[in-house]
């Protein structure tokens, strides 16, 4: 059952072509180990890597799928742990002078929540907004892959196939997203040993505390 449940695991990663892209060595003993016979599920231990980085800022690059026109290259990416709970993580995504986009991660029981949230500069939301997906199974301490929800078949259906997934080492952290069935790849890539200046709130969320 074990090696069955490692082929399924890594054949999907191939799919995902992410094979190089995350930090843990995938040997069918620690996979074995880590997710299943483990003390602590591999979500809790990804959950506690990125709450050691709550307040902290970083730059990043793109590393997969840039391209001319992709609204990213060129620019400056900034991610910042904005707040850490036991069951919820916000990290604004700034693109250069473009504060719209804020992360949020919710945990709920084994499994955990990645969604999009977009504001327009008034602080309103996007007509695109609230997209992601929800990890199907207790994952690994180093990556958490969120396949497409039901919610954003809805607001974007060319998005029905969209995998995001996040990974994160002693290095960096990634942010990274493929659409099956077709081409599409991108990654960007922050240096989490360097942190930077905390930036200017995302739009609407300034008055957070």
């Amino acid at each position: 059952m074990i090696k069955i449940r490692y082929a399924l695991f890594t054949f999907m990663l191939s799919m995902l072509n992410i094979g190089d892209a995350w930090a843990i060595s995938c040997s069918p003993m620690i996979v074995q180990q880590q997710s299943i016979y483990g003390d602590t599920l591999g979500v809790d231990q990804f959950w506690q890597k990125l709450k050691e980085h709550c307040g902290k800022t970083y730059e990043g690059t793109v590393t997969s799928g840039a391209t001319a026109n992709d609204g990213f290259s060129g620019k400056r990416l900034v991610m910042h742990m904005l707040s850490c709970s036991e069951d919820q993580l916000l990290i604004p995504f700034n693109v250069g002078e473009n504060r719209s986009r804020t992360w949020i991660l919710t945990k709920v029981k084994d499994r955990i929540e990645l969604k999009h949230d977009h504001r327009h500069e008034d602080g309103t939301n996007d007509a695109v907004t609230m997209y992601g997906g929800t990890t199907t199974n207790t994952g690994l301490p180093g990556i958490a892959v969120f396949p497409a929800d039901q919610m954003t078949i809805k607001t974007i259906p060319t998005a029905a196939t969209n995998v995001w997934w996040m990974t994160i080492n002693n290095t960096t952290f990634t942010y990274n997203l493929r659409r099956i069935g077709s081409d599409r790849l991108f990654t960007v890539t922050f240096d989490i040993t360097k942190p930077i200046e905390k930036p200017l709130p995302s739009w609407g969320w300034e008055n957070f505390k």
